[in-house]
């Protein structure tokens, strides 16, 4: 197979507004490379192009006026499940559908392109941002993906995915290096942003602001031009995230398009300047202007009639029904119609419904689970049991404890809310551990010590740990559902509603469980992908690591019989695909949906690959009895590995395993296919990649893996030698001023926003001030704090103080 080269060259685009692009200046043309202000992309107004405004989402609008930099303080709108929670449903059709209703509300606000959905691979449970982002499986993350794209982009409104590529982490991701072998980049990282590019047609892609293998993604030509655009097609528009600007020109030379949010027009002179003296192609800025152009021009206008709110609340209260996951049910759901109940913990009446971050959304309305059980007539008492505010002394906490207790044994079933507290996760910030505050393990141990009907409903944006769950009757997983979590909660618990969702992430025993545990979040400038392909279930399963929950687990109210595996044919060509059917019955006595799972393992030895591999599924609706032939299609690259050797796709001669399956540990139908290919060359690898074992890579493993020494990380910076590309937290260790710096922004973050310091929000931004490059704070500044005086700061922090404040005041207000 001939090695892959790149179709992308900006001489050769044709462009589609050619008559407009060539009546602009060259100024003209650079400034469109930049954001207006924080929400706007620029228009050129002597030629009716007008402006086009983008929001944060992605499970709903962030929507603020543009000099509104606080994330709490935006419009209402609808907090619909987030990604942790609709991954769940592993239903395109009802994720697609949420997308139209949140393209509606963009609609009639205005908004022209909402900033998601977030699909970056979860590679380890205590990413921060992991609430955001769909699956540990690429194939499910790109097929979720591409889902609520064509949902958004139904009525107009441009979806923008992100975050392109390998931002897996929030400890220093303005700044890190994600350090990753080809073959895991292909079929792990890159493989849902494909999926979201061929199959969502995203009009616009996010980069990330980490670096890959040493170079920042906004500046990347393997991913920007030469994937992306050269082998997915894809001809949209690149954006930079929020500050992740580094070097403009190399930038643009690479495939980024527009640099948000405004730099006050510092970078744009930088690009003018870069053409008029030959460093940059001025065809470079003529495509960019180009696909502005064509951006403002086909985005719908505002609609002027509003949406239906309470219609929006009832989608997202039925939608988060249907993803929530069934972990266990030993017979104490559903609910039976007047039964005693208690309900235990403070998360009933505060409820924890989305994380924290840029994605903050100002709900309209928020039901908690009390509120819900109230509204459906079911009649229960409540408990506190522990509590969310960590300033509580700890007699008071054992008192609720204690007195939950006591009440427990007096009810025929206990239901306990439970989960992550929202300080615990948030973007700019990664988890510490996976387990669930003390109080709550405590507190669920003791009640099912005194009442068999102990049911959890956990809430939280990723996997936890558990020590309790073999002591409980039954477990509920709801994820972060959004404003009416309670009313979706009660409506299973009822059973109005028969649980159908599944996984989309395994749930370890324990955090020293996962692959990447050895390795995350990495060094301050570095985070190695060691694990490589072995990410979630494929290393679970390759190792023989037994997990609480594994992927793709869930359970119903009924039972589902799979029989008659048939495959359309045994013998494959490569760049042949098969159809693998089978009959799915409902062997209970209510209806439900079963969500069929089919996987492929390679047999053939050729190279190393993981067990099992998610390569395609199907969400089925039964009624009692009933019984479906069901049909999944595997496409040719079910079959076939990346060969960094070859630079293409390329499929082994032998024997692949096909696996009907119920969850990734629950195999129902399994048979075997031959595959023909002609010899293809994979890059070598050994030891640990070989036979996966919770033993760490050694780094002559990933040195060989990556077919490259390993990068060195680089040491902290000396003071006399600090540079804009160093943030607070580098300098911190020898400079006073920089602790000074990050005393005070932690201070006046928290009365800005009013809220405590360890307020999540408070915690984002204040992560983000302080890991942020210098030069991002400056260029996301919109001009209010410029290059000069960045360069000011940067003297007094590197001793010359008095020197560096006279540049700050006789800076302040130019551009």
């Amino acid at each position: 197979m001939e090695k892959h080269t790149s179709k992308y060259d900006h001489a050769r685009i044709a462009l589609k507004h050619a008559d407009i692009v060539q009546k602009l200046t060259l100024e003209e043309k650079a400034s469109l490379c930049s954001g207006r202000d924080m929400w706007h992309f620029k228009g050129i107004e002597r030629l009716g192009i007008p402006e086009v405004m983008v929001t944060d989402g992605p499970h709903g609008l962030r929507k603020q006026e543009e000099k509104q930099l606080l994330l709490n303080q935006s419009v209402k709108a609808t907090c619909f499940p987030t990604a942790v929670t609709t991954a769940c449903s592993w239903d395109e059709d009802l994720i697609e559908e949420l997308g139209k209703t949140l393209g509606e509300e963009a609609l009639c606000e205005g908004v022209r392109v909402v900033l998601g959905p977030g699909l970056n691979i979860k590679r380890d449970p205590l990413c921060g941002r992991n609430f955001e982002y769909f699956s540990e499986d690429p194939y499910l993350a790109g097929k979720a993906a591409a889902a609520l794209i064509r949902g958004i982009q139904a009525g107009g409104t441009g979806a923008c995915p992100k975050h392109f590529c390998c931002n897996n982490q929030e400890y220093y991701r303005m700044s890190i290096s994600a350090e990753v072998d080809e073959r895991a980049l292909r079929e792990i990282y890159l493989a849902p942003f494909e999926t979201a590019v061929k199959e969502g047609k995203a009009r616009t892609i996010m980069c990330a602001y980490n670096k890959l293998n040493g170079t920042y993604c906004s500046e990347n030509p393997l991913t920007l031009n030469e994937i992306l655009r050269g082998e997915w097609g894809f001809d949209g528009l690149t954006m930079t995230d929020w500050g992740a600007t580094a070097d403009r020109v190399a930038g643009a030379k690479a495939g980024m398009d527009v640099e948000m949010p405004s730099s006050g027009g510092m970078n744009d002179k930088k690009l003018v300047s870069a053409v008029k003296a030959g460093e940059l192609d001025e065809r470079v800025l003529d495509v960019i202007a180009d696909r502005v152009i064509d951006l403002a021009l086909t985005s719908p206008k505002r609609r002027e009639e509003g949406y239906d709110a309470e219609a929006h609340d009832k989608a997202a209260r039925k939608a988060a029904a249907n993803c929530a996951v069934l972990l266990k049910n030993a017979g104490a759901l559903p609910l039976s119609e007047g039964e005693k109940v208690l309900v235990v913990g403070e998360m009933a009446a505060k409820p924890r419904f989305q994380g924290a971050g840029s994605s903050f959304i100002n709900a309209h309305k928020i039901t908690s689970l009390l509120d819900a059980l109230s509204q459906e007539g079911v009649t229960y008492a409540y408990e506190p049991g522990y509590p969310l505010e960590k300033r509580m002394s700890e007699k008071k906490r054992s008192k609720l404890l204690s007195q939950a207790e006591a009440q427990a044994a007096k009810y025929e079933k206990v239901i306990v809310m439970a989960g992550l507290p929202a300080s615990f996760e948030a973007e700019g910030f990664d988890r510490s551990h996976m387990r669930l505050p003390k109080e709550q393990d405590e507190l669920i141990a003791r009640l099912a010590a005194v009442n068999k009907n102990v049911v959890v409903v956990l809430a939280g944006g990723g996997a936890m740990e558990l020590p309790w769950a073999d002591a409980v009757n039954a477990v509920l997983f709801i994820g972060l559902a959004g404003q009416n979590s309670g009313g979706a909660s009660v409506d299973v618990l009822t059973g109005k509603v028969n649980p159908s969702g599944k996984l989309a992430e395994s749930f370890p025993f324990k955090y020293e469980d996962c692959p990447s545990a050895h390795y995350f979040p990495g060094k301050r400038y570095l985070s190695e992908y060691r694990e490589s392909l072995f990410v979630g279930y494929r290393y679970y399963l390759s190792a023989g690591v037994k997990v609480r929950y594994p992927f793709g687990h869930g359970l119903s109210y009924t039972t589902f019989q799979y029989s008659d595996l048939l495959l359309s044919k045994k013998k494959l060509k490569e760049g042949e695909g098969v159809e693998v059917s089978f009959t799915l019955k409902n062997t209970g006595h209510r209806a439900g949906a079963e969500v069929a799972q089919v996987y492929v393992g390679d047999l053939t030895g050729e190279t190393a690959c993981p067990a099992l591999e998610l390569k395609g599924s199907k969400k089925v609706f039964l009624e009692a009895g009933e019984e479906k032939r069901v049909t999944v299609t595997l496409p040719p690259r079910a079959f076939m590995h990346w060969s960094s050797v070859e630079g293409d796709w390329a499929a082994c001669s032998g024997a692949y395993r096909i696996c009907v399956a119920a969850s990734c540990e629950d195999v129902r139908l399994s048979d075997e296919i031959e595959m023909s290919a002609p010899a293809h060359k994979f890059a070598p690898c050994s030891g640990w990649y070989l036979s996966p074992s919770p033993a760490p890579v050694t780094n002559e493993e990933f040195s060989d893996l990556l077919r490259r020494p390993l990068t060195p990380e680089k040491p902290l910076p000396q003071k006399g030698a600090f540079t804009v590309n160093d943030s607070f937290n580098d300098m911190a260790p020898q400079s006073g001023l920089a602790r000074f710096i990050i005393r005070f922004a932690r201070r006046a973050i928290a009365l800005s926003m009013h809220a405590p310091a360890d307020d999540p929000n408070c915690k984002m931004m204040h992560e983000v001030i302080i890991t942020s490059p210098l030069r991002s704070l400056s260029f996301s500044s919109q001009g209010m704090f410029n290059e000069k005086m960045a360069d000011g700061l940067l003297l007094m922090l590197n001793g010359s103080f008095f020197k560096g404040l006279g540049k700050i005041i006789g800076n302040i207000g130019k551009k």
